[in-house]
């Protein structure tokens, strides 16, 4: 997984990636061809293990937030990414949904797919 954001984003990997690396470990862990204390080279390149998933995350001018997931299988690659664009308006609708639900709920609610429906 690569989480991308802006420069001066102080966490790494985001809340965001961070959730989503947990809800694919609860799937199924990452087949390795290498493990990962076996990786030749620097471990910092290695990226971090979030409940069996390496999140490598990049801090750069012109990010707001970005996610890519990359899923392989022998032959055959899958990337899906999330981009928010040049503001971080489309997660306004999402804040919006999580105050409007707040009324009524107790104790912690991890996720907006919790809310909706």
């Amino acid at each position: 997984m690569i989480d991308y954001a802006s420069a001066g984003k102080a966490d790494a990997p985001s809340g965001t990636a961070r959730e989503l690396a947990e809800r694919l470990g609860g799937v199924r862990p990452p087949a390795r061809g290498v493990p990962i204390d076996e990786v030749l080279g620097a471990p910092e390149a290695r990226g971090a293990n979030v409940a069996g998933t390496q999140v490598h995350s990049i801090r750069l001018p012109s990010f707001v937030v970005s996610t890519e997931v990359v899923f392989a299988a022998e032959g055959e690659r899958l990337s899906i990414r999330d981009d928010a664009g040049e503001t971080p308006t489309p997660y306004v609708a999402g804040t919006l949904l999580a105050i409007r639900a707040v009324r009524g709920r107790i104790g912690l609610i991890r996720g907006l797919d919790q809310l909706l429906g």
